[in-house]
């Protein structure tokens, strides 16, 4: 598995490897790079822009022949704390990439900001947020608390979603 930042932006290699060893292939969500990116927030309509984005970057990995893509809409990575939240109030949008999604909000400070703490004392945002998104549609959480991860995702499964 290959997990990018940049979704082949930083690397114009990328995509031609992933295509060669066919491992599935995780494209996030960044403008910039991990120096500038906290200066590039400004968006005219941010879901719009990143559903776009992953538009465009799925259509140019499924011509390199990518088929397993999945989408990290980069929570954290050129986005502010209220872009973030703006981006996760409608993630289920990103269904319509038809393409897994992963959700990486585990102790980041879009949830320290919000509940004014540490990331060591973020674990029940982390939670409530990973719950969040598995019921808009995450297929995978990355997340630094694996058993209390796995916990959430096991009685989600006893629930049913509209």
């Amino acid at each position: 598995m290959i997990n990018d930042i940049s979704a082949g932006k930083l690397d114009e290699q990328m995509f031609k490897i992933v295509a060669h060893h066919q491992v599935p292939y995780i494209m996030m969500h960044m403008k910039g790079n991990p120096e500038t990116m906290m200066q590039n927030t400004t968006y005219n309509n941010l879901t719009k822009e990143v559903l776009f984005y992953f538009s465009e970057r799925i259509a140019k990995a499924r011509s390199f022949g990518i088929n397993d893509l999945i989408a990290d809409p980069g929570f954290g990575f050129s986005k502010t704390v209220d872009q973030n939240y703006e981006l996760f109030n409608n993630m289920e949008l990103f269904k319509n990439l038809d393409i897994p999604l992963l959700v990486g909000v585990s102790r980041k400070s879009m949830i320290q900001k919000k509940i004014n703490t540490t990331a060591e004392e973020s674990l029940n945002g982390t939670t409530a947020l990973h719950a969040i998104a598995i019921q808009k549609g995450a297929s995978i959480l990355r997340a630094h608390d694996v058993k209390e991860a796995f916990e959430t995702i096991s009685l989600l499964q006893n629930l049913k979603f509209h």
